[in-house]
């Protein structure tokens, strides 16, 4: 199967690395020169436009930064869905709109061509390493048959229904981890004000009731300050809003998620959109005069399970 592979950013340059490390046969296509120029020295064939990946290859990937950038990459005169055939396969593992993905899905069936929605979740350095975890909506032959692949980029994977549903599961996972991240940010600080050794309220929450994933990844780049979680604000005020669209249109009365959601628009304000999303606990650091720094956690994380083949769960 020729694999085509567009978006090379902090999680598609670390997906399609892993399709590279498992010997799969790839072409890749970036707006960034030097990151297609990468992937030519690791050995992937570079498309001169989407259009011209997607008539080289069987199953088209985009992972891209937003919905307005994949509609471009889609539907544009030199765009993916001019290049698509009968039986070819996208699968887009961005996080976005169902909505959008099912618009753009009508699209790509009119050609022959077979529409599934991948997003991925467990953060970069789970990416790098091929253990992230991978949601997938849509046909469930056409799943099966790329079963191979997923199973090389990601150790978990779940069909998840009919297309659409996996990214809603994403934004709502995404939601989630959101909130940790905020409440994260205001334990730590409670903590540091009583006195408390930070060291040993990370271990403290680590082994406790309280433990998430995001507490064991990202309260490390806190309390070493480099912040560096590889997601921007810009990213998590994207995913935070089309969570908040979905309950709009759903009419459910959410409270939580407006407030998290005006929390992180003040962030951005301060920091900027592409500023570490895990600098959100800046903004209580700043208002209690504190600095929420440990020593021993890394700057970077690093996944230290060994790369495993990809199971269906």
């Amino acid at each position: 199967m020729k694999i085509g592979f567009i978006g090379l950013g902090n999680v598609g340059g670390k997906l399609a690395g892993s399709l590279i490390r498992n010997k799969f046969d790839i072409i890749v296509r970036d707006i960034d020169n030097k990151l297609t120029k990468k992937f030519l020295n690791l050995g992937a064939l570079i498309a001169k436009n989407p259009k011209d990946l997607a008539e080289k290859a069987d199953l088209i990937i985009t992972c891209l930064p937003s919905p307005e950038v994949c509609s471009k990459v889609m539907e544009s005169e030199d765009g993916v869905i001019k290049g698509l055939s009968k039986d070819k396969i996208w699968l887009e593992m961005s996080t976005t709109d169902s909505a959008e993905i099912k618009r753009i899905a009508t699209l790509v069936k009119a050609t022959g061509a077979i529409p599934l929605d991948g997003p991925v979740s467990g953060g970069c350095h789970r990416a790098a390493t091929g253990n992230i975890s991978i949601l997938v909506g849509g046909d469930k032959s056409a799943f099966n048959k790329i079963l191979p692949v997923l199973s090389a980029m990601g150790r978990k994977i779940l069909h998840t229904g009919e297309l659409g549903s996996a990214s809603i599961l994403k934004v709502i996972t995404n939601y989630l981890a959101s909130v940790n991240l905020v409440s994260v940010g205001e334990a730590l600080t409670v903590a540091k004000k009583t006195g408390m050794d930070l060291k040993t309220t990370y271990e403290a929450i680590k082994i406790s009731s309280g433990n998430s994933f995001v507490h064991e990844t990202e309260s490390q780049v806190i309390l070493n300050g480099s912040y560096n979680i590889s997601f921007t604000m810009g990213l998590v005020l994207k995913d935070m809003g089309l969570f908040n669209d979905l309950s709009i249109k759903n009419n459910i009365p959410l409270e939580l998620s407006p407030l998290v959601l005006n929390i992180f628009k003040d962030g951005q304000k301060k920091y900027g959109p592409r500023a570490w999303s895990s600098m959100i606990v800046k903004r209580l650091e700043d208002a209690c005069n504190i600095d929420l720094r440990a020593t021993g956690f890394p700057a970077e994380l690093t996944d230290v399970e060994p790369e495993e083949k990809g199971n269906q769960i």
